[in-house]
């Protein structure tokens, strides 16, 4: 039942990229909170918290399929090393502003705008290497680690970032952020050179992977749009996409946490940092007892029932009105999210070429991290305009209306085998 730590003790340069991992995701976690209380605190407005996830939106998709098509064409180490490089430069920029007293929200936009983008350089990069550290038999439990990775930085972040704020302001979150980055940093120092495998070069005829003669040394520029055609003949690949924008678009209420936490449960920042975290929780004890997840074989079928549960439970919490009982709910919702998230990359992985890993992962990236930041507009815009109760059970329920709608559309989906994988 517990995690499988084969990939930890088997690879030191995973280990190192897991773990510089999981302390950066904790800082910019605790960033992340931190830019939303501080935009409450100057607006007094959900619709302006939203706000941040659709600042947040725009450079990731343009950046997340971009970032891809570099991954499959430069050094993957040189690109993680950069953008982590630049993430740590934004956060002492915040930090710098708060000391300064110059609160500003266009301020807060342009920075997490900035940050968008050098995470979406550098997210797959991050996720294209791990498959070349690894054999694939490892890559179930690797992809769970990588959930604790998330779901501890968004558990402690958020409880952290809370704490913080209350007590020393929003700089001390900004700082620690920053020098949070110095171990990720140090991780993608350590790691060898990652050039993509079996990059065609210009000379190359299409789909042969070597080069003709005279072409050593060049390698052709990987192209986004030719990452977009292969995923249009995927259809299982397509689908692992399509369930989780139906759970993040429509059932995400993390924008509404700020609003909730004053007027559901007359609480203040730890409140909302409390109801952030929860999910993470969910998501957390998820990953620390996946080790059942390694026999599930039907992947399709995983995915969907888990994003029913995470949109069931989410339009549970918006009927609740007790603090414990809505932390239960969406620590259930974040456990559910963790299993689809397990089972949806290792779908991508396993189907995926190592020559176009780069952009498929971009694309994961988009939807994985622009599908929560299209809810935060979604559920701000509607909270704002009716009522936070409103725009969290009725995001709940056309999550699950959806994903049925999907299932009979592509019921193939359900059949996916891991034994015989068929994107």
């Amino acid at each position: 039942m517990f995690a499988d730590l084969t990939p930890l003790r088997t690879s030191a340069d995973y280990r190192r990229l897991w773990i510089g991992s999981t302390v950066s995701w904790t800082g910019q976690a605790m960033t992340a909170l931190a830019v939303s209380l501080q935009v409450y605190d100057i607006t007094g407005s959900s619709f302006a918290v939203g706000l941040v996830g659709l600042f947040t939106l725009v450079p990731l998709v343009a950046f997340g399929l971009y970032g891809g098509a570099i991954a499959d064409t430069l050094d993957r180490r040189k690109v993680g090393l950069y953008s982590s490089a630049g993430l740590c430069v934004l956060s002492f920029a915040l930090a710098a502003a708060a000391l300064a007293g110059f609160h500003r929200v266009w301020l807060l936009y342009g920075v997490v705008a900035l940050q968008s983008m050098c995470g979406a350089l550098n997210s797959p990069a991050r996720s294209a290497m791990i498959p070349r550290l690894l054999p694939p038999e490892q890559l179930p439990a690797a992809n769970a680690l990588n959930s604790v990775t998330l779901t501890t930085g968004t558990t402690v972040g958020p409880m952290l970032g809370g704490v913080l704020v209350g007590l020393w302001g929003y700089q001390s979150a900004y700082v620690i952020d920053a020098v949070a980055f110095t171990a990720a940093l140090y991780a993608m120092w350590r790691l060898p050179p990652m050039r993509p495998e079996a990059a065609e070069r210009p000379d190359d005829g299409p789909g042969t992977g070597t080069a003709a003669p005279g072409a050593a040394g060049r390698r052709r520029r990987a192209s986004v749009m030719d990452g977009l055609r292969f995923l249009a003949t995927r259809p299982n690949l397509r689908m692992t996409f399509f369930t989780d924008l139906c759970a993040m678009v429509f059932a995400h209420p993390r924008s509404l946490f700020p609003a909730v936490a004053v007027v559901w449960y007359g609480g203040d920042a730890r409140t909302a940092g409390l109801l952030a975290a929860a999910p993470a929780v969910g998501a957390l004890l998820g990953g620390v007892f996946s080790g059942w997840q390694g026999r599930i074989r039907r992947h399709g079928l995983a995915i969907v029932l888990s994003v029913a549960a995470w949109g069931t439970a989410i339009a549970v919490f918006g009927l609740t009105r007790n603090l414990w009982l809505g932390v239960f709910f969406l620590a259930l919702a974040g456990c559910s999210d963790m299993i689809s998230m397990v089972f949806r990359n290792t779908m991508l992985q396993t189907a995926t070429p190592d020559a176009m890993r780069g952009r498929l992962q971009g694309v994961f990236i988009v939807v994985v991290a622009g599908g929560p930041r299209l809810g935060d507009f979604l559920a701000g815009a509607v909270g704002q305009a009716v009522s936070p109760g409103v725009a969290i059970v009725g995001g709940g329920t056309l999550c699950v209306v959806t994903v049925g709608l999907l299932v009979t559309r592509w019921r193939a989906f359900l059949r996916y085998d891991a034994r015989a994988p068929e994107a």
